[in-house]
């Protein structure tokens, strides 16, 4: 009944006009960077962080909460039309969607997309709004200790499941924590690491850190690239998946929801692992494997279901523990903190208008996206012949002048440019730059939780140990380790992220 009066007051404050109109911009936002490849939700967020600082906190937070789920829904998009994935989580869309297609069938294909999405991201906001209060109970439970061994499971967590290479994630999870290092020490005052460059006084901003790696890097990559336009057919065909597809397509939906809301809510899964998971998980279940990347409807409603609940359920850890999951969740933490909202358990008590505001804006913003994939198919199909040539100049504006007005110097921009350099040579050493963000943004509250614990327990380093739910968290990270080690582990995980075919 409790949740209920609270679903309520979210609904009071989401169905206000402001905050339907920045819901509904954050929707045509992300469906557009999904849309358009190269452009990806990272950059995107990182962009209009600094838009947030004149907007109301809910309002801000509503629409950069479209813009990430509203990206899952764009992504699909290309990837069955055109082959070409607007969103990373959309990789293994491609596979079969894209037959279908090509089969004739892609209206069919993209309505089983945008349906089986909406169903998934309606489940996991349900999932969200039943099981953040009682988390958030129990994060009040939390002391320094257990935060900062909380961290560090989150930390291992993203590197265990992060799709790249074990060791270059661990690498760019400790390049992050030394990058969160710089700057003026809380405790003592005295500034460390900044080479005596005054800019460097404040640290490093997560924001030119998103917008270099993830932006400028991502602009030279798809420069060096040729033109991969495939000739897009106007004709779409029927909507209506048949009574055969539709058979095929939800019990993969369920599956996928179900999977996607579970790995959505572990550190470093999102929406990623889970469209990858899904897929593995359908083949290997399917009584006729042999039909999938020739145009089989499981295998697109699985992902296309999966990594839009996993989009949902990713703000669950931030909400409720104020430890944020991915990239992007690092960045809600910072749009978060510009309005001195301090991510965890206590959003819940101090800001309720906020967190159930936000819940209650999902379940809309999914509505949203259903009418804005569906009918205006035709409108993104025009937007897909703008060659990205075309595009890029004016995306190359749009982050320089959001890196300019976080504190209107002209450092940063240079700052932005050198870290789009890093990131691009990163890109060709295949390092992703997913668990550089996270732990930056985790570095310094690993750091103030740690001194703190330790300023609590009097020097005693057992603290860590002694203390029955850190040691337990603890004990987990070191377990995620070694199962992880294990031969057999190791092969399977590399095995989930190939793209089969």
């Amino acid at each position: 009944m409790e949740l209920l009066d609270h679903l309520m007051m979210g609904f009071g404050v989401a169905f206000t006009p402001e905050n339907l109109l920045y819901a509904l911009m954050g929707c045509i936002l992300g469906t557009l960077i999904g849309v358009l490849p190269g452009i990806g939700p990272v950059p995107t967020i990182a962009m209009l962080l600094p838009i947030t600082y004149v907007l109301p906190p809910v309002a801000g937070l509503i629409m950069l909460a479209g813009i990430y789920y509203g990206a899952q829904y764009g992504g699909s998009t290309t990837a069955i039309l055109v082959a070409l994935p607007g969103e990373t989580s959309a990789v293994v869309t491609v596979l079969d969607g894209h037959q279908m297609a090509r089969n004739g069938r892609a209206g069919a294909a993209l309505a089983i997309a945008a349906l089986g999405s909406f169903f998934a991201g309606c489940v996991a906001t349900l999932l969200l709004a039943a099981f953040a209060p009682p988390l958030a109970e129990v994060a009040f439970k939390f002391g320094p200790a257990e935060y900062f061994s909380l961290m560090c499971l989150g930390l291992v967590g993203a590197v265990v499941l992060a799709s790249g290479s074990l060791p270059k994630a661990i690498a760019m999870i400790i390049l992050g924590l030394l990058l969160g290092m710089v700057g003026t020490d809380v405790n003592s005052g005295v500034a460390r690491f900044d080479f005596g460059i005054p800019e460097l006084q404040d640290g490093i901003d997560f924001a030119i850190v998103a917008m270099g790696v993830f932006g400028f890097a991502e602009i030279m990559t798809n420069l060096e690239q040729k033109e991969n336009r495939v000739d897009i057919t106007d004709k779409i065909g029927s909507l209506y998946p048949n009574k055969e597809e539709f058979k095929e397509a939800w019990p993969a939906v369920v599956r996928g929801t179900a999977l996607g809301s579970a790995l959505g809510i572990l550190p470093g899964g999102g929406a990623v692992l889970s469209s990858f998971a899904s897929y593995t998980l359908e083949k290997k279940i399917a009584k006729e494997p042999q039909r999938f990347g020739k145009g089989h409807p499981a295998g697109l409603a699985g992902p296309e279901s999966a990594n839009n609940a996993a989009a949902q359920t990713s703000f669950i850890p931030l909400l409720t523990l104020g430890i944020p999951g991915n990239a992007v969740m690092a960045l809600m933490v910072g749009a978060m903190t510009i309005h001195n909202i301090q991510p965890g358990p206590q959003v819940m008590s101090s800001h309720p208008q906020l967190f159930w505001g936000l819940i209650a804006s999902m379940w809309i913003g999914n509505l949203m996206l259903v009418v804005l994939n569906l009918p205006l198919i035709g409108l993104w199909v025009k937007l897909l012949k703008v060659p990205y040539r075309v595009l890029y100049p004016a995306i190359l504006v749009f982050c320089t002048i959001g890196v300019y007005s976080l504190n209107y110097n002209t450092f940063d921009i240079m700052t932005t440019a050198a870290f789009g350099v890093i990131g691009y040579v990163w890109s060709k050493l295949k390092c992703e730059g997913a668990p550089l963000l996270l732990g930056l943004v985790l570095g310094p509250m690993m750091e103030e939780n740690f001194r703190r614990a330790l300023l609590l327990s009097r020097g005693d380093f057992t603290t860590f140990v002694t203390r029955p739910l850190s040691a337990s968290l603890l004990a987990l990270a070191i377990a995620l380790i070694i199962v992880v080690a294990l031969p057999s582990i190791r092969k399977k995980r590399e095995e989930t992220f190939v793209e089969e075919g």
